[in-house]
């Protein structure tokens, strides 16, 4: 997956262009433009780094369309938005996790070269109400960190007209369950059941 982000004139509605894999593009709304990194920037790259794959650009890639994405151009899969809002379900607390360690990560890389126990006393501050079983190692956080440094420096260089470009090449972790069907025997919601097995159409409802 591709994702574009052009340098606007400052004050200007920011916004990414979204190039899945599957040929589908999308228009990804932003914040302002100006010199400070993109919110939607930090995500990518601490995400990338920290080898996040069910988080929010791992959603993205996935299937997962928020409210802040418009269509462009390319043929959207069968079911598009019942596909997108199951995968939102599912995978709740895995991009409120994601979330977070952004974050954390972006708290760590506004610090002059904190130490492994600063780290660890943000982390347990910032990430107090996940239960993870063990989080990113302070090295791990740092390396983000600085990654996130140099995205933002190279940020603050770009002039209006500019872009900076990037790949998501981790692998796609979202799967959408699979909605029960309807028709299927012992399914207490089966219509031709309701109706005593007379007058439905036969037909599976739809998959996503």
């Amino acid at each position: 997956m591709h994702v574009t982000f052009p340098r606007l004139p400052d004050h200007e509605a920011g916004y990414s262009v979204v190039e899945r894999d599957d040929g589908v593009v999308y228009q990804l709304l932003g914040g302002r433009a100006g010199t400070a990194l993109p919110h939607d920037i930090m995500h990518l790259v601490v995400e990338r780094e920290l080898g996040i794959t069910d988080g929010i650009w791992g959603g993205i890639a996935a299937g997962m369309v928020f409210g802040s994405m418009r269509h462009v151009r390319g043929r959207r899969p069968p079911h598009v938005t019942e596909r997108s809002a199951l995968l939102k379900r599912t995978y709740r607390d895995r991009i409120l996790r994601a979330e977070l360690l952004g974050n954390l990560v972006e708290a760590i890389a506004a610090l002059d070269d904190p130490s492994a126990d600063e780290i660890r006393r943000l982390t347990g501050s910032k990430l107090s109400m996940l239960r993870m079983p063990e989080p990113p190692s302070p090295q791990a956080f740092a390396t983000a960190a600085r990654a996130l440094q140099v995205e933002a420096a190279r940020w603050a260089r770009l002039r209006p007209g500019a872009e900076l470009r990037y790949e998501w090449a981790l692998p796609v972790t979202h799967h959408v369950p699979r909605p029960r069907d309807p028709s299927a025997p012992g399914n207490r919601r089966d219509p031709r059941r309701r109706l005593g097995g007379h007058g439905g159409s036969g037909r599976p409802g739809p998959r996503c």
